[in-house]
């Protein structure tokens, strides 16, 4: 028997103001009501908190947790996994809206279909004014009832849609490695999950994903290591290998799932054709080439700060 919600979502937020409430109404207005929303607030400094303390206020399945200081996206989006008490559970984007039917028809497919992980259903984009602007097709294929070809789109195709949005089995998301400190970890998360099940694509668009200047992926941003303190503020000074850190994922990602020997080998197959025949074996080079140049300019600075002084008192 589960005692709290059936369904959690959770909804970290750094400076939402602009769009916050239409997703919030969004959420709210759901046919299916038996769920809980956490919002966990990564230290805003704009209206972001007076907007979720008046929703909060109005609707007691609202949880508002704030951050005393901004810890980054990754650990704000695994702490309202961990905040979570649903039998089920998904993300919600602070700017996107969902449609009246989203949790409704999402939670059918998973009652009905106990081999799913994930359902998600089409998406359609809209623009910073709300406005459809065009369809949004899928290019990574989850629904394969063999694993190892689930697991393959996400690697090769190195992207994730938009089923970090779907509604997920919380048992199954929490036998992953969640999000890690390093940019694009996400897409090694439902590498990985896609390890424990298929995901079930919902022919409905019920999920509209805005696409506007101030997104994550735009700008400065869409260059990974620009990315890097974005996702986690606790690596300020840190030597980050990115590239290094997502292969590394995956590799774990393989060990720890419930895999047949034959299965583990073909996964470990794909990740060494990602890894060296793609563009990834530049990325990995490259973070390597960097790691020494940074290495050496801080023994440089170290060593002239040692230097320096002696020279001066003579």
């Amino acid at each position: 028997m589960h005692n709290g919600p059936r369904v959690s979502i959770g909804l970290p937020v750094y400076n939402g103001e602009k769009y916050l409430r239409e997703a919030l109404n969004s959420i709210l207005a759901q046919s299916y009501i038996d769920f809980e929303l956490i919002i966990s607030d990564n230290a805003s400094t704009d209206q972001t908190q007076s907007i979720c303390l008046e929703y909060a206020a109005k609707d007691q399945r609202v949880r508002y947790h704030r951050n005393d200081e901004n810890i980054g996206a990754a650990p704000n989006h695994n702490l309202v996994f961990n905040l979570a008490r649903g039998e089920y559970f998904r993300w919600a984007g602070y700017d996107d809206r969902i449609s009246q039917d989203f949790l409704l028809k999402c939670v059918e497919v998973l009652d009905t279909n106990p081999d799913a992980v994930l359902c998600m259903p089409r998406t359609k984009v809209i623009d910073e004014n709300g406005k459809d602007q065009e369809d949004f097709e899928y290019d990574v294929d989850a629904s394969s009832p063999e694993l190892y070809k689930r697991f393959r789109s996400f690697v090769i195709t190195n992207h994730t849609g938009c089923y970090s949005y779907g509604l997920m089995r919380t048992d199954v998301v929490a036998k992953t490695s969640l999000e890690g400190s390093y940019p694009s970890s996400d897409l090694v998360l439902f590498a990985e999950l896609a390890l424990y099940g298929q995901f079930h694509f919902m022919p409905d668009r019920l999920f509209y994903r805005r696409f506007h200047s101030e997104k994550s992926t735009r700008g400065a941003l869409k260059d990974e290591r620009n990315r890097v303190l974005w996702n986690d503020t606790s690596l300020q000074g840190k030597i980050v290998l990115i590239k290094w850190l997502y292969l590394e994922g995956l590799l774990n990602a393989i060990k720890n799932a419930p895999l047949s020997t034959v299965e583990r080998i073909h996964c470990y197959f794909i990740v060494f054709r990602w890894a060296f025949f793609t563009r990834a074996i530049r990325g990995l080079i490259k973070d390597v080439l960097l790691a020494i140049q940074l290495i050496i300019m801080r023994s440089y600075s170290k060593l002239k700060g040692r230097i320096l002084p002696v020279f001066i008192k003579r």
